[in-house]
């Protein structure tokens, strides 16, 4: 069993470095497939395609969110029985949740198909994108319920301690991805339709096997759990004589035992119900952000539009790292707490401080130099000048700031994990109110930068208030499963 509790058992900081690291290759092969849309449509369709697939961007990666942090929140329930090595109620709970975000995801997936063009002109999208990022949206929602059981599908498998199947996994569907939209878009001249199309057929493909997987992983615990409860019994009865009728004694509560993994459970429904909802808030600030302010960016015009989309690109790979030490922290944290080491997670959390600051650097180095390349990848400098000077500024004044995500995604880890929401939450959310508060009231004023200053102060203040409440220790008496 140690082998696949390294989390539990393994030295804290080389524990955590080795778990994130698949979750952050994963991740950032996640991005490039979210980012395929945008540069083979930037590149080969033109600016004003560029600029609805951007203003699409905003409205789905809340969604996308809300999958990631919904299956983050529910997580900390499977890893917390992982554990204590309870596994038949892990696998209730895995099965459960799996139910209730794919019935959740069909009424979203109605609600965002049906209503996204009074969202886009309440956005103030430009009219000459207009319809092409309804197009693009209604296709993206005919395939949410796949994108949603993936990301929950791809939580369940970090809470096992199995980074590494969804980054396989994620390799592979970037790979048809991009395969897929080259094919649609440059041979099949479909425009944003062909790049919309391509991401849903990817996403469909992924989550069925990312379900086939989790389903063989679930039944290799049945039988370890099986063969620890026959060593336990065993050692019990070690001096005792079973006569017959303990013998079937025996057999028939391991019957009844066997028959307590239940599909659904409604108490474990609400128990992760009460975890989704902060997570999914946590999860979805800087997506909920960038909606929120794409009215005030929409306002300047499309050359604009275009180059903010090439900015919130490019911030969504640089926060990867962050994102996903935080994502590892929660899961090293359900574990630990799981099995009786609250100690270990204090560790564990100044680990990832060190890893937080070594992307940091990383980051500016390359925001800082490396800008006038990596912002052509999505308009070229010559062709648009006003959407590549305002992607390029973007990217290089939020370049120096990640390291405060990192800090605050680190210490909501463990709030996370621990079960222990309440008042990341409320950080959280004062921080998606700075965020839209300075960008609606101020770039109208003193102009479309004032949308990005307002980033890292949020994300200043959110991680004052979380490591506050950190440094109380109240997260190390919570503890979910009793």
């Amino acid at each position: 069993m140690k082998k696949n509790q390294d989390l539990i058992y393994g030295k804290p900081g080389r524990s955590m470095f080795f778990f994130a690291l698949p979750m952050i290759i994963g991740n950032l092969f996640q991005q490039f497939y979210n980012m395929a849309d945008s540069i083979i449509v930037g590149r080969f369709v033109g600016e004003d395609a560029l600029a609805a697939v951007g203003a699409s961007y905003s409205f789905t990666t809340v969604f996308i969110m809300v999958a990631i942090g919904g299956g983050m929140g529910v997580s900390v329930l499977v890893s917390q029985y992982f554990g204590a090595e309870k596994y038949r109620e892990m696998k209730t709970a895995v099965y459960t949740f799996l139910i209730a975000f794919t019935l959740f995801s069909l009424l979203l997936a109605v609600f965002g198909f049906f209503l996204n063009p009074l969202i886009l002109h309440a956005l103030k999208t430009p009219k000459n994108i207009f319809s092409d990022a309804v197009l693009y949206l209604q296709i993206y929602f005919s395939g949410l319920p796949f994108m949603f059981m993936y990301n929950v599908l791809s939580a369940n498998f970090n809470a096992l301690g199995k980074s590494k199947i969804p980054l396989f996994l994620l390799i592979f569907s970037s790979i048809l991805n991009i395969v897929l939209d080259l094919l649609a878009v440059c041979g099949l001249k479909l425009g944003v339709a062909g790049a919309a199309g391509a991401t849903v057929l990817a996403q469909g493909v992924s989550s069925l096997l990312s379900f086939g997987i989790l389903m063989y992983l679930l039944r290799g615990y049945s039988v370890q759990e099986n063969k620890a409860e026959e060593s336990r019994q065993d050692e019990n009865n070690s001096e005792m004589y079973l006569d017959e009728t303990e013998r079937d004694q025996k057999k028939f509560w391991k019957d009844e035992n066997e028959r307590r993994v239940r599909v659904f459970d409604r108490t474990m429904f609400f128990s992760g119900i009460r975890l989704a909802i902060p997570s999914i808030v946590q999860q979805s600030i800087v997506s909920i952000g960038m909606l929120l302010t794409q009215s005030a960016v929409n306002r300047f015009g499309s050359s604009a539009v275009a180059g903010y989309s090439a900015g919130m690109r490019l911030e969504s790979i640089c926060i990867v790292p962050m994102i996903a030490t935080g994502n590892a922290m929660s899961t090293f944290t359900a574990q630990n707490l799981g099995a009786g080491k609250p100690e270990r997670i204090q560790e564990g959390y100044r680990a990832a401080f060190r890893i937080i600051l070594g992307f940091m650097m990383v980051l500016i180095l390359t925001s800082q130099f490396f800008y006038r390349p990596i912002v052509s990848l999505f308009v070229k400098e010559a062709e648009s000048p006003a959407a590549f000077s305002t992607g390029a500024a973007y990217f290089r004044f939020i370049g120096w700031f990640f390291e405060f995500l990192g800090f605050k995604a680190v210490t909501d880890g463990v709030l996370r994990g621990s079960g222990d929401v309440k008042v990341y939450m409320a950080a959280n959310l004062l921080n998606l109110g700075i965020r839209v508060t300075v960008a609606q009231l101020l770039s109208p004023v003193f102009g479309i930068q004032f949308v990005w200053y307002a980033v890292p102060l949020g994300w200043s203040v959110n991680f004052l208030i979380s490591w506050l409440w950190y440094r109380t220790g109240n997260w190390k008496r919570k503890n979910l499963i009793g």
